[in-house]
């Protein structure tokens, strides 16, 4: 049975940073957020919108009522979670109006974990043929003002409906992972920003990618040169460029895979990191922007998320994928709200004060398809536009 990817939608907040105000604010060279770091703007988020606002938007932007109606399971991978205990998908699955008799859960594991929603759809589909499921990546990335990792911040959700006979991509059964019990990125509940090991994280992604690599290459017979692109996990573009060079052993196939991988990541550059939903993104922007590619080509993903797991897997272009894809959404990103440097401090770093209830005042109107109204009694608000 062929099982894959039948759709693909993506979301991004209305506000974005141009990196050069960014860098000229903190006194550095802006080459070194373009050139060094490969991204040129990130996506803000302002305190009304959150992974589920921004999932339940790219998923409806793909949804039909006839997918809501036979939609039975919702997968939400995440890093940003708004709660310890309720899955952000359940709250998508009500604010979208998907049939009551669906199982909704959220999967954790750093930057990993939709990857692994993805197996598990894959897996729900191959025992019941006809049902569909919707894996949502949602992350907003957020670090201290002048830290290290600001440059590299975003905020998204890509959405993809995952079904038997799918018009976009088929998932080959091929995946190979990895585990390892390493700090190199980590979230303490008691922090409200990230710790990060940069430079054994960078170590780490690499290392993680050529030994994978080297284990699936044993186990499937595959070479780098049999695919067609690679579409790799990206922080920022430039570690996935650097990932991509580690394992291609000659010049032509880097050359060919480079080609590719810099029309992998227009959206990504201009959006930042978006966590479990990098990689899908990078997927999309490369369906979007290649016209290189054709049915049949084969795809390699590599899915990493820091503490660390990793998955090395790959995908088969179905006849007229590009008919299910949205060929002006570079343009729609281009009309996004630029934010000036004090706009961006305070819309970013905002936070919502709540008092000895638990209760918030109503929070900024917000005319997305989905937003945070208010938090009533330690309860999230959402309202759909």
């Amino acid at each position: 049975m062929n099982i894959g990817i039948d759709k693909i939608g993506f979301a991004a907040p209305d506000f974005v940073l141009d990196l050069a105000d960014l860098a000229q604010a903190r006194s550095a060279d802006p080459n070194k957020f373009k050139i060094g770091l490969l991204q040129s703007e990130m996506a803000v988020a302002p305190v009304t919108q959150d992974i589920v606002t921004l999932g339940a938007q790219a998923a409806a932007s793909i949804l039909t009522e006839e997918d809501k109606a036979t939609i039975d399971m919702v997968i939400v991978g995440t890093e940003s979670s708004v709660d310890q205990s309720k899955a952000a998908a359940v709250a998508i699955h009500g604010l979208l109006g998907i049939q009551p008799f669906a199982r909704s859960i959220e999967m954790k594991e750093a930057c990993y974990g939709a990857t692994a929603g993805l197996s598990l759809a894959k897996s729900h589909i191959n025992q019941f043929p006809d049902s569909k499921v919707l894996v949502i990546a949602s992350d907003i990335a957020k670090y201290g003002i002048a830290s290290g990792g600001e440059p590299t911040q975003g905020a998204g959700a890509v959405a993809m409906l995952v079904t038997a006979d799918p018009r976009i991509m088929v998932l080959n059964n091929d995946n190979v992972c990895q585990t390892r019990d390493i700090y190199d990125f980590w979230r303490p509940n008691y922090d409200k920003y990230p710790r990060v090991d940069g430079k054994f994280s960078t170590e780490q992604y690499t290392d993680c990618l050529t030994t994978t690599f080297d284990h699936y290459q044993a186990k499937t017979g595959q070479q780098l040169s049999d695919f067609a692109a690679m579409c790799l996990h990206i922080p920022f573009s430039k570690q996935g460029l650097k990932g991509l060079q580690a394992i291609a052993k000659d010049e032509e196939t880097l050359t060919r895979l480079s080609d590719r991988f810099r029309e992998a990541i227009v959206y990504n550059k201009v959006v930042g990191n978006i966590y479990t939903g990098s990689i899908f993104l990078s997927l999309l922007s490369l369906l979007e922007n290649s016209r290189a590619l054709k049915a049949d080509d084969q795809v390699l993903f590599y899915s990493y998320g820091s503490g660390a797991v990793c998955e090395i897997f790959s995908g088969r272009l179905v006849e007229g994928y590009q008919e299910h894809l949205e060929m002006d959404r570079l343009d729609k990103l281009n009309q996004r709200t630029r934010l000036s440097m004090d706009q961006y401090e305070q819309i970013f770093f905002e936070e919502i004060e709540l008092d000895e209830t638990g209760t918030s005042a109503d929070l900024p109107a917000d005319q997305s398809p989905f937003a945070l109204a208010k938090i009533q009694d330690h309860r999230r608000i959402y309202i759909k536009n």
